[in-house]
C-alpha cells in the first residue's frame, strides 16, 4: 500500500497541509478500495465514518427530487475528496455518489480526520474552505437552473466538463456521458438534450461521435451560457 505522503494526489487537496508523521498516521489507518464503473461510493440518506479520497477516476454527484429523477449536482475527480461535511456535521450523507469510470479510492477513518482536525489549524481551515466552495457552488446551480433556459445550461455544461476534465488524446471532451446524463445535469428530457446537441452540431459548435463529444466553437458556446 502507497504512502500518503508519497502520493502527488494530496497537492490537490487538504492534505497537502498535513505533516510527515499525520501522514504517515493516515497511511496506517486507511483502506485502499477499487470502485467499478456504475457502483456507489456513497448513498444519499446513508451514513458515512470516514471520509473517501480520489485517487483515480471520475464520479458524478446526484441527488433524487420530488419525483424521483436523478439530477446530477457536481462531477468530481481524481484529486477531490469526499465525505467530510458529512462526517464533521453528523449527518447523513446528502449525495449519492457513482463512478462513471473505474476509481482508485482510499478511505480514512472519522477517528483520524477528527484527531487531525484538532490538531492541525490549517488542516481544519482548508476542510472549511472546500465546504464553503461546495455551498458556493451549490447555490450557483440553482440559480442556474432557475433563471437560465435549457439551451443556455447546456452551453455552460459543456464549457465547465472541458474546464473539468480536460481533453482526451483527439481533442474530445475527457469523461464520457450517455444522453441521459447529459439532461440530468442541465434538468430537461433526455430527448430535450438530444435535440439542442444536435443543433449545436449542426451549428458546428461542437461534433458528435457517438458519446464523445468535441467543443469546436467555444466563443459561440461562452455567448450562449451567458444569454446572448
Amino acid at each position: 500500500m502507497s504512502k500518503c505522503g508519497q502520493c502527488i494526489i494530496k497537492s490537490f487537496n487538504a492534505f497537502h497541509t498535513l505533516t510527515i508523521d499525520e501522514l504517515d498516521t493516515i497511511s496506517d489507518h486507511k483502506t485502499s478500495l477499487t470502485i467499478k464503473k456504475g457502483e456507489n461510493l456513497m448513498t444519499e440518506g446513508h451514513a458515512i465514518n470516514g471520509l473517501y479520497c480520489i485517487k483515480q477516476g471520475k464520479c458524478k454527484l446526484t441527488k433524487l427530487n420530488t419525483n424521483g429523477k436523478e439530477q446530477i449536482i457536481k462531477f468530481v475527480k481524481g484529486g477531490d475528496i469526499l465525505g467530510h461535511r458529512s462526517i464533521l456535521s453528523e449527518e447523513p450523507v446528502g449525495l449519492t455518489v457513482t463512478a462513471l469510470e473505474e476509481m482508485k479510492v482510499c478511505f480514512i477513518p472519522k477517528g483520524d480526520i477528527m484527531q487531525t482536525i484538532n490538531q492541525n489549524t490549517a488542516f481544519s481551515l482548508q476542510l472549511m474552505k472546500n465546504i464553503s466552495n461546495q455551498l458556493n457552488h451549490a447555490n450557483d446551480s440553482i440559480s442556474q437552473m432557475a433563471q437560465k433556459p435549457v439551451k443556455d445550461r447546456l452551453a455552460e455544461t459543456l464549457l465547465k466538463l472541458e474546464e473539468i476534465f480536460g481533453l482526451d488524446k483527439d481533442g474530445n471532451i475527457d469523461i464520457i456521458l450517455t444522453r441521459e446524463e447529459i439532461a440530468n445535469t442541465i434538468g430537461t428530457a433526455t430527448e430535450s438534450a438530444i435535440r439542442l446537441l444536435s443543433n449545436f452540431k449542426k451549428e458546428k459548435i461542437i461534433s458528435l461521435q457517438g458519446k464523445h463529444i468535441k467543443l469546436l466553437d467555444r466563443s459561440t458556446l461562452r455567448n450562449i451560457s451567458e444569454g446572448y
